[in-house]
Formats: C-alpha cells, sequence, structure tokens
C-alpha cells in the first residue's frame, strides 16, 4: 500500500507540472494569435514527436522529452540589413554561421501574407504582453493554487489535544551537546507525565483559565514554573482534573516563523522557562482570502532569493553530491526531487489525508511561483531575456527620436544566439547536476 501511494503522489505532481507547462504556453500562444501572429507549433515537450494535429495553421502536439515546451511564431527574426538597408553577407565565423542559419531557417517558415503578421513588427508592448504571458499564466496557477490551499484546506496550526507525553525532561543545551534524546536515570520526570496526562488528551483549563489556544496555554506554562496549579483535560468524552508543576528548564527560543533561533556562531539560543513535556497536534484551519496574496508574496520572496543566488547555490549543491555534505533543504532541486518528495509525503499514512493532499497541491504551486520567478530572468532563450531585447529596442528608438537620428529598426535578437546556446547548455547542465543529486543525495524533509 505505501509504494502505491508513493506512485500516486508522484503522479499527482508529475501531471500538476505538467498541466502548469502546458498552460505557460498557452499564456503565449492566446495574445500571440490574439496579435495575428502567425503560430506554427504549440508543443509540451522537446525531441522526437509523439503525438500532433493540425488545426488551421498551428500544429498542437506532445515531444518525447517532458522538460518544457514551446511556442512557434513566425518572424521571431528580423532580416538581418546594413545601415545601407541592403541584406548582410554571411560571415564565415562560427558563431556567425549559427546566426545565419537561424536567420535563414525563421525566413523559411514564412509564406506569402506573413508580411504583416511577424513578431519582430508587433509594437514593443505587444511583444511583451506575448512573452509575459507564459510567466503570467505560472503566477495565476501559483495565486489561485495557494487560495485553494490556505482558503480550502487551511494552515496547520497547533491545538490543545497532545500528540505526545514525555516521559522525562532534558535540557535543550544537553541535547545540543550530546545529542541525546532518550531519558537517562538522571534526567527529572516529565511533570505532564507524573499528573497523568496521555496523547489524545485535549486540555481545557490551567490554572484556572479556560484554555482555547495552544501559544496562549504555553505563555502561561512557561510562566508557571516552579508553581503547582491545576490542569483539566478531557479523555474520551470526560472532564478530569489534576495538578502539575512546571519545571524551571533551558528551551530553544522560536523565531517569528517557528523555527529555532540561532546566535552568530550558529548555536541554538535558549532561556529557561517552565516546561511540562508535551507536544500539540496540528490541524488545517482554512483562512480568509486576505492571508492568499501575502502567502503568495512571502513565497516569490523566497524563490527569488534562491534564483538571485543560484550560482552559488548550484555549487553547494554539486558540493553535496560529491561529498558527505549535506543537502541544503532550501536550495534549488529538480523535478525528480519533486516528484520523490511527494512520494514520501503521500506514503505517510500516519498523516492525515487532508494534510498530505494539501501538501501535493503546495508542490505544485511552490513549482509554478518557481516557474514564474525563474522565466523572467533577463537571458535568453528565457522569456525574461526576450522581454529585455523587446525594451533594449524600445530605448535604442527612443534615444533615436529624441537625438533626431534615424530610426535604427528592430534589435536583432538572432545576434545573440551564440549566448543562447551558452546559457542554455548551462542550464542542462545545471539541470543534469540537480537530477543527480536529487538522486544520490536526496533533500531531508522529514529527518
Amino acid at each position: 500500500m505505501t509504494v502505491l501511494l508513493f506512485i500516486v503522489g508522484v503522479l499527482v505532481v508529475v501531471v500538476g507540472i505538467a498541466a502548469s507547462i502546458a498552460l505557460h504556453e498557452v499564456g503565449h500562444l492566446v495574445p500571440a494569435k490574439l496579435f495575428r501572429v502567425r503560430v506554427t507549433q504549440y508543443m509540451v515537450g522537446f525531441g522526437p514527436t509523439i503525438w500532433s494535429r493540425r488545426r488551421g495553421e498551428t500544429e498542437y502536439g506532445l515531444k518525447a522529452i517532458p522538460a518544457g515546451g514551446y511556442v512557434s511564431m513566425v518572424g521571431m527574426f528580423p532580416p538581418a540589413t546594413t545601415e545601407a538597408g541592403a541584406v548582410r553577407q554571411s560571415s564565415t565565423g562560427v558563431f556567425q554561421q549559427l546566426t545565419n542559419d537561424a536567420r535563414q531557417a525563421a525566413a523559411e517558415q514564412l509564406q506569402p501574407g506573413d508580411e504583416d503578421r511577424v513578431f519582430y513588427k508587433l509594437p514593443i508592448w505587444k511583444r511583451i504582453i506575448i512573452m509575459l504571458g507564459g510567466p503570467l499564466m505560472n503566477l495565476l496557477i501559483g495565486t489561485v493554487l495557494f487560495a485553494v490551499l490556505i482558503m480550502g484546506f487551511g494552515n496547520a496550526q497547533a491545538t490543545t489535544t497532545l500528540s505526545e507525553v514525555y516521559r522525562c525532561v532534558v535540557p535543550a543545551s544537553q541535547q545540543a551537546a550530546t545529542g541525546q534524546t532518550d531519558c537517562a536515570p538522571e534526567d527529572p520526570a516529565a511533570p505532564a507525565f507524573e499528573a497523568g496526562l496521555q496523547p489524545g488528551d485535549r486540555v481545557v483549563a490551567f490554572d484556572g483559565r479556560e484554555v482555547t489556544d495552544w501559544d496562549e496555554l504555553s505563555g502561561w506554562i512557561r510562566d508557571a514554573a516552579g508553581r503547582e496549579v491545576g490542569i483539566t483535560y478531557v479523555r474520551d468524552g470526560e472532564s478530569v482534573e489534576s495538578v502539575i508543576t512546571p519545571l524551571l528548564t533551558e528551551r530553544p527560543v522560536a523565531a517569528e516563523d517557528g523555527t529555532a533561533m540561532v546566535d552568530d556562531d550558529g548555536d541554538a539560543v535558549t532561556q529557561e522557562v517552565g516546561f511540562i513535556g508535551v507536544g500539540s497536534t496540528q490541524e488545517l484551519v482554512p483562512q480568509p482570502a486576505t492571508e492568499v496574496l501575502p502567502a503568495v508574496g512571502d513565497s516569490l520572496a523566497r524563490v527569488a532569493g534562491v534564483v538571485l543566488n543560484l550560482p552559488q547555490r548550484v555549487v553547494e549543491v554539486g558540493q553535496a553530491a560529491f561529498s558527505d555534505a549535506p543537502r541544503d533543504p532550501e536550495g534549488p532541486i529538480s523535478v525528480v526531487g519533486v516528484g520523490r518528495i511527494a512520494g514520501e509525503i503521500s506514503a505517510m499514512e500516519e498523516v492525515p489525508v487532508e494534510s498530505r493532499a494539501a501538501t501535493l497541491v503546495g508542490l505544485v504551486a511552490g513549482v509554478n511561483l518557481a516557474l514564474f520567478v525563474f522565466n523572467l530572468i533577463p537571458l535568453l532563450p528565457l522569456d525574461g531575456g526576450h522581454v529585455a531585447g523587446a525594451l533594449w529596442e524600445g530605448l535604442r528608438r527612443g534615444v533615436a527620436r529624441v537625438f533626431g537620428r534615424p530610426d535604427p529598426g528592430p534589435f536583432d535578437m538572432a545576434r545573440l544566439l551564440p549566448l543562447t546556446y551558452a546559457v542554455a547548455i548551462l542550464l542542462m547542465g545545471m539541470g543534469v547536476l540537480l537530477i543527480y543529486a536529487d538522486i544520490v543525495k536526496p533533500v531531508d524533509l522529514f529527518g
């Protein structure tokens, strides 16, 4: 059953990512057709075609390698001309020959009547809309999925029902120094264990105050160190009263995001507070619509941080893959890594189905936001590179108008093809490295 659940989790994410890629290309296709650019192909994947069908002037199909997709539009490159307007002669240079070959291939796509349907003749704002259509589609998908996640499933929040009751208390400094997690004879018994609490009990009162919020209860426990107080909990539908004395001990200080705070040396920051030795269960609590956009913004900021430091992050992944160094769970991963995480989550039978489904939705949402940010990088062959080229053309023409100079004409993106090939090779190399790392040194999110 576990293997089947693992496969189901992988398939859910694979289908979700494939649909996201297909819709990304729809984001390019729709405005291109609205602006009357002739689109010759809409393809999901690369490599050999495994299925296609022609509708009107466009061939729609699936390729064998599901690693992206593309929309082929006529007239992506303008004809090469000299200052006098004559056709520039071909050069024998390797890079120039690549450029000429690409320009010739683009010219061979043209048919009678395409003179005003080529991409490079569109106004700059229309070209930008077409190229941004794909990333914006991913942003829309990610936002919708975040809305489903936050408003439909909800955020995981601690409840006042106990998930575990510790038998003893091990100070945080002792855990950090020795790695001890099991009870030793000299460790004091946990107050909750002595008071008779068990997993599944729901705390309803503490020190004469009604308990409705776990964080509030935790604060009361911290402040009651060394003082005997009353505690009331519900077990099997019956109310039980007892007394408990929180023990003063070292506990980690939590940051705003719930993680343990660390000092400049990387050591956990601790403080002495009251502690009874219990953990709470988590449940999904739906949130209002106002929480969606802030959550999307936080996710975009994290992804942007990874992208801005991508070369360093990739080097760290490579070092981890070929050494004993651990993988950074916040670092980049491949589709293989995402699929593995999805499978592991789906196979956790001890986790409620609703929570597992919510996590899978969150994974696909995160992938879409990552695609949005990544495709905005202003380098060809990414969408951001085409946007940057259009903006540069607009700047050149604007400067020419201001100073009364002749219109320099469309910016020749074909001249950037050598850089495009170099970036494409680097991206493929990065993809291969990430896949290898996700196989031999996968990210461990679950300890």
